[in-house]
């Protein structure tokens, strides 16, 4: 039996120990990808001119090879070659007639098992594209969607990988504790345990409550203020599924780890129902640890292998053999930071030394996904007892005073190999209030700018939502979004429409140039403290005008405003300094909160300090990148009313007139008092494009295609007695 013949599922029952692991142990000794199988095969797709092939790629781990040491529980993860074996999937879309390729791959890590869309412009230009399966939690909810392994390899496809559990020396699986949160939920029906929208991934190990406590939490600040309810009795609740038809104990959980993902989420059923007023925090002992770092190395070697491979073990070639000069490894939010954390674990260099590439893009990513310790949750998002902020978070070496943690950077390791990759990364303001970005540019003193390495780009587009906007220029506010992460309600500010699409037409062809030609990309640009554009998170140094309609002044206190980085002690065994080991206090203590910066603002409360972009420079509201949870009746009243909407960004639109600004209260000058009417507003835009393109931070055919559509009639607002134009001058530096 080889390779090819052991399903996934058969893979999966391997990996935990029970069976068929003589099917992934005909490769040689050295640790690779040693054969690769093709599932699917479409032609014409994702355009006319290209295929994609879906497949799996069969490999393993040496794990007394110093490039893999890094990975926690390696050694509790062989088989019986002393081997750690993994299948992983891969779709790689390249153009059918090769010899119109442009050399260059794009690696995108999935997020949550989902592939991003390959764009068109890089289609055009002939690039290569390779996704593969890194997360090995097996989140997803049913065996299609998130991590989950599919039962058909053909017709699925969502990105997954097949990895070992951590087993004891007597071949049983390691068991531990974990945390699982439970949020705005009500009903006499069982409720899942999430993490970032998907099940926690691990199992009870026992269905006896009395080994687990489940606690109720009044309310939890921003700041990490935690007001403690009470402990539900073990005989109130149960690990079950339960309703109004199938009322407490309910139907026990399966708590069976060869059966996954079918058994996952965890259910809890509570005897007298879910309080929405109420969090529950429940801590239980778990069993079936992965070897989540595994993934990270994995990823590497699938890589690795289509970029220098000319076939596998068993003969079967490379579709792109000797077609890739340069590659880049790209990433958005989750996968941007599993990008930092490759670099970080010095994956860039695969077992035969070479660097595997050149470049790589963390997009909207200011963090390390916790994805190489034992009990991680990588989908986490970085809400309260979530890790992601541990160890240096910047790219040269800078020590981390306020958590005395040794002086290191995430090129630490692959400076020591000369395998550190050019750097584009570029993100918005809810990476600031949210997801804790700043303290990569000031570390965790907060007082000084860490300085950028000559081999790092890093830009921050203004006032904008995690990911960016839809664009366009409408100035009718569009739907509330809602918060993301654990069902935490939903905002009460329009969505910010500003978009990052723009920006990242001008980067893509950057990087490419970058590891092509040795071009420089455009400048960083982004706040600093010396600048004086990064200040401390306040309303009244940010400089916010106070009376914008829908943002009291009570938001801006720290209870409210933003997640600061909790330095928490994960106990003895856990290694804060490489996030990495096994976290033994649950919950853990918070220490300390670690200080946050923010971008200064405009008269108009527009952030300042970051890339020109049009709709910020010639603004029809203010933009923030931050919302507001709804605390209303009418939305059931969330637990986080009143803070934060965790990482979404909001829109305020402008007084149409003078008149209806005075009768709101506004500061703000209103659409009239500033453009007069659509041909000053449209004169605006076009300043802003042009300045923009000038800067090299926009592309012309771009800029065009903004004054466009702000000419498009439709969409300016009836204006009724409309003033003489007071055009706001767009900086030539912001």
């Amino acid at each position: 039996m080889n390779a090819r013949k052991c399903s996934a599922w058969g893979a999966r029952l391997a990996l935990a120990g029970v069976a068929c692991a003589a099917a992934l142990t005909a490769a040689p000794a050295l640790a690779r990808v040693a054969s690769i199988v093709i599932d699917k095969t479409t032609v014409g797709s994702p355009s006319a001119s290209y295929t994609q092939i879906r497949g799996r790629a069969f490999g393993t781990l040496d794990p007394n090879d110093p490039h893999n040491a890094v990975i926690t529980d390696i050694q509790l993860g062989t088989s019986s070659d002393g081997l750690v074996h993994y299948e992983a999937s891969f779709t790689l879309s390249m153009p059918t007639n090769l010899a119109t390729a442009s050399g260059f791959m794009w690696q995108d890590v999935p997020n949550r098992g989902n592939a991003a869309a390959i764009a068109a412009a890089e289609l055009t230009l002939g690039d290569i594209n390779l996704a593969s399966g890194w997360q090995g939690d097996n989140a997803g909810s049913t065996p299609t969607n998130g991590t989950a392994i599919p039962v058909n390899h053909a017709t699925g496809t969502n990105m997954w990988i097949a990895l070992p559990m951590a087993k004891n020396a007597d071949g049983s699986l390691v068991t531990g504790t974990v945390l699982g949160r439970i949020v705005n939920r009500s009903g006499v029906g069982s409720q899942p345990l999430n993490v970032g929208g998907n099940p926690v991934p691990y199992l009870p190990a026992t269905l006896d409550t009395t080994q687990a406590v489940l606690t109720t939490h009044t309310h939890e600040t921003s700041n990490g203020v935690v007001s403690v309810g009470s402990v539900i009795p073990s005989t109130d609740w149960a690990y079950a599924s339960c309703s109004a038809a199938n009322p407490f104990p309910g139907t026990p959980q399966d708590i069976d780890v060869t059966h996954l993902p079918a058994n996952l989420p965890v259910q809890i059923c509570l005897k007298n129902g879910y309080d929405p007023t109420l969090l529950y925090q429940l801590v239980y002992p778990v069993k079936g640890a992965y070897v989540l770092g595994a993934g990270i190395a994995a990823f590497r070697d699938v890589g690795s292998f289509f970029k220098y491979a000319a076939q596998d073990d068993l003969g079967t070639p490379n579709p792109i053999a000797g077609v890739v000069k340069k590659s880049a490894i790209r990433g958005v939010s989750q996968s941007g930071n599993f990008t930092r954390q490759f670099i970080f674990l010095g994956m860039n260099q695969d077992e035969s030394n070479r660097m595997v590439h050149e470049g790589a893009w963390p997009i909207i990513a200011g963090r390390r996904v916790a994805a190489n310790v034992r009990w991680g949750q990588p989908d986490g998002v970085l809400e309260l007892y979530q890790m992601g902020s541990e160890g240096p978070q910047w790219w040269v070496d800078w020590p981390d005073t306020a958590r005395n943690l040794p002086t290191a950077s995430i090129f630490t390791r692959c400076n020591l190999n000369g395998t550190c990759p050019k750097i584009i990364e570029h993100f918005g303001s809810s990476e600031v209030f949210a997801l804790k970005m700043t303290m990569e540019w000031v570390g965790t003193s907060a007082n000084v700018d860490i300085p950028l390495t000559r081999n790092v780009r890093r830009y921050y587009v203004p006032s904008t939502t995690h990911g960016g906007g839809a664009g366009g220029f409408n100035y009718t506010p569009a739907a509330v979004p809602s918060c993301p992460g654990n069902n935490y309600g939903t905002g009460t500010l329009a969505a910010n429409p500003i978009p990052e699409t723009q920006l990242v037409n001008v980067l893509r062809l950057a990087m490419r140039n970058w590891l092509f030609n040795g071009a420089s990309p455009p400048p960083s640009r982004y706040p600093t403290i010396a600048g004086g554009n990064l200040v401390d998170p306040t309303q009244a140094a940010m400089g916010f005008p106070s009376g914008v309609p829908g943002v009291p002044a009570s938001f801006f206190q720290p209870e409210n405003f933003i997640f600061p980085v909790f330095q928490y002690d994960w106990g003895p065994q856990f290694n804060a300094n490489q996030a990495s080991g096994v976290a033994t206090n649950i919950p853990p203590a918070i220490l300390q909160a670690i200080p946050m910066k923010v971008p200064r603002v405009d008269a108009d409360g527009n952030e300042l300090g970051g890339v020109p972009t049009v709709l910020r420079d010639a603004p029809l509201g203010t933009y923030v990148g931050w919302n507001i949870t709804d605390g209303s009746a009418a939305v059931g009243k969330p637990f986080h009313a009143g803070q934060v909407c965790n990482y979404v960004g909001g829109y305020i639109p402008f007084a149409t007139t003078r008149a209806q600004r005075l009768a709101n209260g506004d500061p703000r000058l209103s659409l009239a008092e500033r453009y007069g009417n659509q041909a000053g507003y449209v004169a605006a835009v076009t300043a802003a494009a042009n300045n923009a393109v000038a800067q090299g931070y926009l592309l012309s055919a771009d800029a065009t295609a903004l004054i466009a559509a702000a000419s498009a009639s439709g969409w300016w607002p009836v204006i009724p007695a409309a003033l003489p134009s007071r055009p706001v001058p767009v900086a030539a530096s912001r």
